[in-house]
């Protein structure tokens, strides 16, 4: 296995914040930009995830490492189900709920590996 020097080298940490981008592009968008509290849940959801990656590397020890992966882990679900949420109310469509979705899939299982 690799040795990172870098939290920004890590390719689950990349992946997040891809993730992260994605979702800043998502609540700029038409029905959503009005909506003030799933913008702020959804960004507050998405960069918990890359945060908690950083956080744990940076304190240089495994098992602090291992534990904010799992605090990481709870993110890509709770977006899940707010972007759940937003499908029912109207506010996103199938399509783009399954590409967040499928992406979250694999993002949460990053974490878990």
């Amino acid at each position: 296995m690799a040795k990172y020097e870098r939290f920004e080298d890590l390719p689950v940490w990349q992946h997040a914040i891809k993730t992260g981008v994605k979702i800043y592009q998502l609540v700029e968008s038409e029905k959503l930009a009005e909506d003030y509290h799933a913008k702020d849940q959804l960004i507050g959801s998405v960069i918990s995830i890359s945060n908690n990656i950083a956080e744990g590397f940076e304190y240089n020890r495994n098992r602090q490492f291992i534990r904010n992966l799992e605090i990481s882990k709870g993110s890509p679900g709770e977006l899940r189900s707010q972007l759940f949420l937003l499908l029912s109310a109207g506010k996103i469509n199938k399509s783009t709920y399954q590409e967040y979705y499928l992406d979250l899939v694999d993002l949460a299982s990053e974490l878990k590996g």
